[in-house]
């Protein structure tokens, strides 16, 4: 039924409704409105509520205070959490980032090239972002496992190498955390940086070909100036969400051994459903929405402006 049709058979109360309301965007917004207060804002101020209390998972009654607050951010674990947070949040940022566009520029050119195997390569690349973290965990466990079934360390030993204490070696626990959550998070970056180069004017290329500009040359003076929004923009959502990642930590280490592997996430989920301290967790929740927040306008700020593109 058109649109006309509609107006003809719609009684005169129903089309005054409509005009008096055809020019207000309020009640077309007021859905997403109230979708996004009920399921985005409202558990965020309930976090910032429940941190100026003492509420446990096991009690039923909370007090307002200010004990949680000093308790939670002076805690003597504090700095080695937030220490190993660094490590790998910056790891896994840099790593997914050149991973990634490293990955793009060969599928790229092996698509323009012909050459076969570039499907399979970015096919491959994306299977590791579907895996879950949990099972990503299990894998990278399987992998690094000191046994004598851990595959890396059994080819180790046909080479006649010696074997590398992965997930028990203090020193050595951290970089292999570090080493699967890039192997997880490069296709992200992949996705990110091959839509981006698609979107690169040929011509560019063509102008500098016609200057003599090597290859090298056409990457760090056309490629990466071109690529500036998109890198930033992917460094923005790959760092928020390194950030909040403990499932496939906690898989792979369960934050050991002692404390070298727990970043500031897997923290906050052991305080509690561990501990059952609700309040300290909710403190700490908020701490990492201000370390996430903070970096993504760090990000932000050097984003190009709207004259200099």
């Amino acid at each position: 039924m058109s649109p006309i049709a509609i107006e003809v058979d719609s009684p005169p109360q129903s089309r005054t409704f409509m005009r008096r309301f055809a020019g207000a965007p309020l009640p077309w917004i007021m859905p997403v409105i109230v979708v996004i207060g009920i399921f985005y804002l409202y558990p965020v101020i309930d976090v910032f509520r429940l941190s100026f209390t003492n509420a446990t998972l096991i009690g039923d009654t909370q007090d307002y205070t200010l004990g949680s607050i000093v308790n939670a951010l002076s805690s003597p674990q504090l700095p080695d959490i937030l220490w190993a947070t660094l490590i790998f949040v910056g790891g896994s940022v840099i790593g997914q980032q050149i991973l990634g566009l490293a990955v793009a520029v060969t599928v790229i050119r092996g698509e323009k090239r012909g050459l076969f195997g570039t499907t399979i390569l970015r096919t491959t690349a994306l299977i590791a972002w579907v895996v879950p973290g949990i099972a990503g965990g299990i894998i990278w466990q399987m992998l690094f496992s000191e046994a004598p079934y851990g595959a890396l360390n059994s080819i180790f030993r046909l080479m006649h190498m010696p074997t590398v204490a992965w997930l028990s070696d203090p020193a050595m626990a951290p970089w292999s955390t570090l080493i699967s959550n890039i192997w997880r998070g490069t296709a992200f970056s992949m996705v990110v940086m091959y839509a981006a180069l698609k979107a690169i004017d040929p011509s560019l290329y063509e102008a500098a070909e016609v200057d003599g500009a090597t290859a090298s040359q056409q990457f760090f003076f056309v490629t990466l100036p071109q690529l500036r929004a998109a890198i930033l923009v992917n460094m923005i959502l790959i760092t928020i969400q390194t950030v909040n990642t403990f499932d496939a930590i906690i898989t792979l280490t369960g934050g050991g051994p002692g404390r070298a592997t727990e970043v500031i996430s897997l923290y906050v989920f052991n305080i509690v459903f561990r501990n059952y301290d609700l309040s300290g967790g909710s403190v700490l929740s908020v701490l990492m929405l201000i370390i996430s927040l903070g970096l993504a306008f760090v990000y932000a700020s050097f984003l190009p402006k709207e004259e200099e593109q």
